[in-house]
């Protein structure tokens, strides 16, 4: 059996920049309670654009990546929400090289190096929260 070779793993972006994937929903956008969740519906959160805008101006590459239109519910309806959620962004001034959703991009673990999402755990905090429960 041959052995298998390895390359030395390296930061992804270049040198003094970084490539980071942002989640849209529920993370730089919410929906007012009592409210139908629809993307139509998703209002801005300014100070969370202002953060992924300044991580964009600093020279980092910014990925929207987003669930929307992933449901099989809107697979079989043959839902695509990527013109709209490229308007949306647009239109509220988010700064970013790159959009995926959930019908169109792409859908594979894209190579990042920080990801910014409303559900993200890291591994760390995960041993910690199960020593506690114990």
């Amino acid at each position: 059996m041959s052995k298998q070779e390895f390359h030395v793993s390296r930061r992804f972006a270049a040198e003094g920049s970084k490539i980071i994937m942002v989640d849209i929903d529920e993370t730089i956008s919410r929906y007012a309670s009592g409210c139908k969740r629809t993307y139509d519906m998703a209002k801005p959160i300014p100070e969370a654009i202002a953060v992924v805008n300044d991580l964009y101006d600093q020279g980092h590459h910014i990925i929207m990546w987003t669930a929307r239109g992933s449901s099989e519910e809107s697979k079989l309806a043959g839902r695509c929400y990527y013109d709209f959620t490229i308007n949306q962004l647009q239109k509220w001034g988010v700064k970013f090289n790159e959009l995926s959703t959930g019908t169109r991009g792409n859908y594979l673990k894209p190579p990042v190096d920080i990801v910014i999402d409303d559900k993200a755990v890291t591994m760390d905090s995960l041993i910690v929260a199960k020593k506690v429960l114990k």
